[in-house]
């Protein structure tokens, strides 16, 4: 048998999921009771691994009431290591589960030792008013509506899984997301750090590679982290998209052939400008040994932290934004627009969007400048020419024409 993603779930040699559970110790025998099955309450096998696990939840709540153990003694923390975490885990990327741990520790360590029946609302609602507060979490407008959006799905599972009759968490107003917008560099933003870069120094040399690539292709971070070498076509110019990387620490990392959406597998052109610098880094890099990765010093990938850490350290050199690593995607949008009078179609192919929409969801701010262009460059365009009499017939009443006044003589 091998395991699955879900607690409890497995699959045999033959393909066919089942599970496997403990529902505790016999009181008269001391023996553990388990259960196996490989087909539902209406005697249908499980087609998936997801119906293995929900149809196991369900016995384990039968059982546990049955016997006069009501789940809902369970405690919030048991709930989510026992049946929600797993659950999510198999719901979602292996990156979106890693970069969420944090929040969902944070609800976790909230509510963890309160039996799962006991939250209430004025739980929930002083856990709302904790995440805005400045004398609570004081965490943004955007990772409180996070944080307290997660906290309401885990118990609308629960409700789902039957440990619990309703959703407390419903009744009390969700947060906002708010509107914000990211920060970014200009042209002359990127100008002025790079002047502040002494690329004789080798790491210092390898920051100005890092700050470039990221400014003029639009790459997420964790696509540039996974940049290799082979990745890139000198002869064609081009850069292929096709991996990210998922890291945890210098040693531990993982470097996966997907992207955070299918559309994020593309291929970027690149300018003679970038070209150069990447050849003329690529031969200093040798010096090394044979490395893979783009972005490295020591033959590793970089960490986000060490990203962060040199846009911070040049930011404050040149007295521009200290922006986020991620925002340098946002610079590069904004450069595409601003600078180049890029269209909507453009970008949003050179930044992996599934649509135009979604590019616009994001950056139509950016376009803002581009209309009061248009209109100065409207001006003169058209001429206007108007004739020496008039060519219309009037048929009917013409009271209307007589009774007007005529322009002045010029």
């Amino acid at each position: 048998m091998a395991k699955t993603n879900f607690q409890d779930v497995y699959i045999d040699e033959k393909g066919q999921y089942y599970y496997e559970v403990s529902l505790g110790t016999d009181n008269i025998t001391g023996k553990r009771i388990k259960k196996k099955a490989r087909k539902n309450a209406n005697g249908k096998k499980f087609s998936s691994a997801k119906e293995a696990y929900t149809e196991a939840i369900r016995i384990k709540n039968d059982y546990l009431q049955s016997h006069g153990y009501s789940n809902y003694d369970m405690t919030y923390e048991q709930f989510m290591n026992t049946t929600y975490l797993p659950y999510y885990q198999s719901e979602v990327s292996e990156h979106t589960y890693s970069t969420r741990q944090p929040t969902l520790n944070l609800v976790i360590k909230r509510f963890g030792k309160k039996k799962l029946k006991d939250i209430s609302i004025r739980d929930v609602q002083s856990f709302r008013t904790w995440l805005l507060s400045k004398k609570g979490g004081n965490y943004s407008q955007a990772y409180a509506s996070l944080t307290f959006g997660m906290f309401r799905k885990s118990l609308e599972f629960a409700v789902n899984m039957q440990f619990l009759d309703t959703n407390v968490s419903m009744k009390v107003k969700a947060i906002p997301k708010g509107k914000t917008h990211s920060r970014y560099w200009t042209k002359q933003d990127f100008e002025e750090v790079i002047s502040c870069i002494y690329i004789e120094d080798f790491y210092e040399h390898l920051s100005f590679v890092l700050l470039w690539l990221y400014f003029c292709t639009g790459l997420r971070v964790n696509e540039g982290t996974a940049l290799w070498w082979n990745n890139i076509d000198f002869d064609k110019k081009q850069l292929t998209v096709n991996h990210m990387l998922i890291m945890s620490s210098k040693s531990k990392w993982i470097r996966q052939n997907h992207t955070k959406t299918d559309s994020g597998l593309r291929t970027v052109s690149l300018d003679d400008d970038t070209i150069a610098i990447l050849k003329e880094w690529k031969d200093r890099q040798a010096s090394l040994g044979r490395v893979n990765f783009v972005l490295s010093y020591d033959g590793n990938p970089m960490l986000k932290s060490t990203i962060s850490r040199i846009i911070k350290r040049y930011a404050r050199l040149a007295k521009v934004p200290e922006i986020q690593a991620k925002e340098l995607r946002h610079s590069h949008a904004s450069y595409l627009i601003n600078e180049l009078n890029a269209s909507v179609l453009i970008v949003s192919k050179r930044l992996g969007h599934s649509s135009p929409e979604i590019t616009l969801k994001h950056y139509a701010h950016l376009w803002s400048g581009v209309d009061k262009e248009l209109s100065e460059e409207m001006t003169g365009l058209i001429s206007i020419k108007h004739a020496n009499k008039t060519m219309i017939q009037f048929n009917g009443n013409q009271s209307l024409s007589k009774r007007s006044p005529k322009l002045s003589p010029k």
